[in-house]
């Protein structure tokens, strides 16, 4: 039987004002911030398919929005941690909202993970001085002028300085009950978080593989303590509150560690400013450099495969390496310095075993022209960002080259944002869309039998400099309405073939 009906969660992750508001920032009001806060988050969306077109099921008890301003329950190791406390919640175990999720991650008993990525750019601190825990996670004094703390002081970080640690967490949501609460996972670390992929083990204990975006930074798993229940939904309830996170190595061999992120183990000691497993999880990033893993060039979505069990990483682009003054030059796993178009990184875990501690590993492919180090095989393409693998083991690859990129020098062969599929087996790779300009792919998925795709479009039109100018939105692109009165919009695809077949076949 074909499936066709079903629940669609969307992360909303970013904000244009040039596209929101008619004036952009030319005003600021706390309705127009409020209205930002609320324009992101995670939609979810029942669908049904009838006639041979998917339609939007209205009304539908399971539509819901959850935004920046939904309430939130913290969860895992640092729950309840003095860092997580806040005047407005003095328990530190409650907190307002979610924004800015990128990738997103699934569980075996079908909740949503939306990870935490950009979300130091809508607080600042003027305080004239900002302590290393928040430099650490880019927290400025401008930030990106989104203005959030002119009408709500939270953001303002050196007023709440705790405040930006109740964000950077992987976030679990109940789609099948509307009146859940969303909760922040704390035990699967603080980052940027692209993404929170799942594997499931032989003995039914599970592994979630992260990529941390942004230029020098790391891949990171967590691996639950017991296994998964498939007959009791319940009981799987708390299952991401145990485990143990750990980040990787990458050894010019070959060879591969998982670094385990425990208070008290190696360098994770009070006298390195770690107290106890809460501030391990606060601080992952800080762990992370103290155990010494392997600073990698923007890594973004991670892979399993469901039948080899090879997991991939998209490593988008770093710039910054080799530069004088970065904090490092090439190394075994991101060899070009500088890295302008990515690669993509493969790993086996030790006998096949989600919850080993050691892999063996090679770059599956470098992306970019061949007469800068690119070794593709087929299509071209630059900026691997978002990445999955369909029932039948075929790789797609979203891309992500940036506004100010596009269309020009080494990156005009390449065109507009696409998505390619590739046999991981051949390393071929075929272009399978196009999007429209400025955008990126941002999500691709098909139903259980292959023959409906759902691809998402984000930021069609975006300006190639910090925002769009209200008063010519429709400067770059007007998809996918093209209403000459309209504005550009983000939107999922639905892609069917006329012969009802494969997708991809």
């Amino acid at each position: 039987m074909r499936p066709a009906h079903g629940l669609l969660a969307i992360n909303h992750e970013y904000l244009d004002e040039g596209l929101l508001f008619t004036d952009g920032q030319k005003t600021w009001s706390a309705e127009k911030g409020l209205k930002a806060q609320n324009a992101v988050g995670v939609s979810v969306i029942e669908v049904r398919l009838e006639g041979g077109q998917w339609q939007v099921v209205r009304p539908s008890r399971y539509a819901r929005r959850i935004t920046a301003r939904t309430p939130c329950r913290i969860s895992g190791p640092a729950a309840g941690h003095a860092l997580m406390r806040t005047a407005a919640d003095p328990e530190g175990r409650s907190v307002l909202g979610t924004y800015n999720g990128c990738a997103h991650g699934w569980t075996p008993w079908g909740t949503y993970l939306t990870c935490e990525e950009n979300w130091n750019f809508q607080f600042v601190n003027r305080s004239g001085e900002i302590p290393p825990e928040q430099l650490r996670y880019g927290i400025s004094a401008k930030g990106r002028n989104y203005r959030w703390e002119e009408h709500d002081e939270r953001f303002d970080a050196g007023l709440h300085p705790n405040e930006p640690n109740r964000f950077g967490w992987v976030v679990e949501i109940d789609p099948y009950d509307p009146g859940s609460v969303p909760v922040k996972r704390t035990a699967l670390g603080r980052c940027k978080h692209e993404g929170a992929a799942c594997a499931v083990g032989k003995s039914g204990r599970l592994a979630f593989y992260m990529g941390d975006d942004e230029g020098f930074e790391y891949i990171y798993k967590f691996v639950t303590d017991r296994a998964w229940n498939p007959d009791d939904r319940a009981a799987n309830r708390n299952l991401l509150d145990d485990g143990m996170l750990y980040v990787a190595r990458f050894n010019a061999n070959g060879s591969g560690t998982w670094l385990p992120l425990m208070y008290g183990h190696g360098p994770l000691t009070p006298d390195r400013g770690f107290a106890n497993q809460a501030e391990v999880a606060v601080k992952t990033r800080q762990a992370a450099d103290a155990v010494g893993a392997t600073r990698m060039d923007r890594p973004e979505w991670v892979v399993p495969h469901p039948v080899s069990g090879e997991v991939y990483a998209a490593c988008t682009n770093n710039s910054a390496r080799g530069r004088k003054g970065a904090k490092e030059g090439p190394n075994p796993a991101n060899r070009r310095a500088p890295n302008r178009f990515g690669h993509i990184v493969r790993w086996r875990e030790q006998g096949g075993d989600v919850a080993a501690t050691r892999f063996t590993w090679d770059v599956f492919v470098e992306a970019g022209p061949a007469d800068q180090g690119g070794t593709i095989r087929g299509d071209g393409f630059a900026c691997p960002d978002g990445l999955w693998i369909d029932s039948m083991g075929t790789l797609w690859v979203g891309t992500d080259v940036s506004p100010t990129a596009l269309g020009k020098g080494d990156f005009a062969q390449f065109g507009n944002n696409q998505l390619l599929a590739v046999d991981p087996a051949t390393g071929v790779f075929r272009r399978f869309l196009t999007g429209p300009r400025g955008c990126e792919i941002t999500a691709f998925h098909t139903t259980p039998d292959n023959r409906t795709a759902f691809v998402n479009v984000q930021h069609p039109g975006e300006a190639p400099g910090d925002r769009a100018n209200p008063d010519n939105p429709r400067a770059h692109s007007n998809w996918p309405d093209y209403d000459p009165a309209g504005r550009p919009r983000s939107a999922t695809v639905v892609i069917r073939r006329t012969d009802g077949g494969i997708i991809g076949s």
